[in-house]
């Protein structure tokens, strides 16, 4: 199962850890993997492209951290709308992703 572990402080996004395997398929042919990864990818790149001090990312064998640095206007909201991606994915594949 992938773990999403979302931090705020003052109702602001801070962190976001991405961990685990979905199961839902075999490495390489996993849908929820595959959209997972699609939609964090994409939110972190179009973020770096409005400001490339607005995060930090890390990613590792068993999943990626990102940690927001600025809490600009555009980098919440990009940020949402990922969580907000992230949820709609976990209400279709509740035993191969979870957000807390």
């Amino acid at each position: 199962m992938i773990k999403v572990e979302v931090s705020k402080e003052k109702a602001k996004y801070k962190k976001v850890k991405i961990l685990g395997h979905a199961l839902y398929d075999d490495y390489g042919k996993d849908i929820v993997c595959s959209a997972v990864s699609s939609i964090v990818t994409t939110t972190v790149n179009g973020i770096l492209l409005i400001d490339k001090e607005s995060l930090s990312y890390m990613v590792s064998n068993k999943g990626m951290s990102i940690s927001v640095k600025n809490d600009n206007i555009n980098t919440q909201l990009l940020i949402k709308n990922m969580i907000s991606l992230l949820r709609e994915l976990e209400s279709n594949y509740p035993e191969n992703i979870q957000i807390k």
